[in-house]
């Protein structure tokens, strides 16, 4: 049975070997969440959570990556956990902006953007459009946004995967119900279709699901996080959607990973090589044990691959 009260926003502030801060950036205030806060003169590691998800998704790489002599901090995006929810500000000018204004509230001149899905084409727009502020970027399950749109159009079985729910969530008020119902069943449906087989039978999968399930019911976190989604749709027909996209296909000349997990039945292999010419400087890497999640499935090789490209 649903229950009649919404999760308070701060009830994602979960306890561990980790701090909450409150940050102001760009206009709003974000949640992060900080291992080692008190190494600022370490290299800034920036993680970014894909759609319906918060910063519980990166627990593992925050103290793996914090063990390691950096400095890390995992953000609730605009719009996600216990972050400010503007009614705006879901295109990826201002989202790129976000990233940027975080980077110099923390006091660093430059910090590695990690991000998975959504969180990655967060990355990808910010290392355009604020080149100086990113030293290099990671992201899981997320191709640039170029190659996604080619594939999107010209690959049958990617657009099989993909374009069904992303068309769905363009309705009014429908997707947020959706999103929420049943306190949050959907987003245990999404997690549980897009992992590898076998990971839905462990205790750690029944525990993320839980939490994603509650953070989604927060108020306003469904509508914002379908706006990322509706302003991508919606943007394709517009003139700044144009400009952005044009703006998008500027090469980036910094190191650039790419990990997915070879499980990963959402976001395609062929999608992933996609676009190579638009980051001369990438790899690709595929993470075993893994499906579109591969940071919560397979955390420790995901790290290991994160610390060579630190290193």
């Amino acid at each position: 049975m649903a229950s009649n009260f919404l999760p308070d926003p701060s009830s994602v502030r979960y306890d561990g070997p980790w701090t909450h801060r409150d940050v102001h950036a760009n206009g709003i205030r974000f949640h992060i969440v900080e291992a080692a806060p008190d190494r600022t003169d370490a290299p800034l590691v920036v993680l970014l959570h894909g759609f319906a998800d918060f910063w519980w998704s990166w627990r593992h790489q925050l103290t793996g990556l914090a063990e390691l002599g950096y400095r890390v901090v995992a953000v609730d995006l605009r719009g996600y956990g216990d972050s400010d929810k503007p009614p705006r500000g879901y295109d990826g000018w201002t989202l790129a902006g976000d990233i940027a204004g975080l980077i110099r509230a923390l006091g660093h001149t430059d910090a590695t953007l990690v991000g998975h899905a959504d969180g990655g084409l967060v990355c990808w727009a910010t290392a355009v459009l604020h080149p100086r502020l990113v030293r290099a970027i990671a992201v899981i399950g997320s191709p640039h946004p170029a190659a996604l749109k080619s594939a999107i159009l010209r690959d049958r079985a990617q657009r099989a995967t993909w374009l069904p729910n992303f068309l769905r969530y363009q309705l009014p008020r429908y997707p947020e119900y959706l999103l929420t119902r049943g306190d949050g069943a959907e987003v245990e449906r999404l997690l549980r279709d897009r992992v590898r087989t076998g990971f839905t039978e462990g205790g750690e999968f029944a525990d993320t699901a839980l939490r994603m399930r509650s953070a989604i019911q927060i108020a306003g976190v469904a509508h914002c996080a379908l706006e990322y989604q509706r302003w991508a749709f919606r943007s394709q027909w517009r003139p700044d959607g144009r400009r952005f996209m044009a703006i998008m296909r500027k090469p980036i000349d910094i190191p650039v990973l790419s990990l997915r997990g070879e499980q990963d039945r959402y976001v395609l292999t062929a999608t992933i090589h996609r676009g190579h010419r638009l980051s001369p400087q990438r790899s690709v890497v595929t993470i075993p044990d893994a499906g579109h999640f591969a940071h919560q499935e397979n955390p420790d090789a995901v790290t290991t691959e994160l610390a060579k490209l630190l290193a």
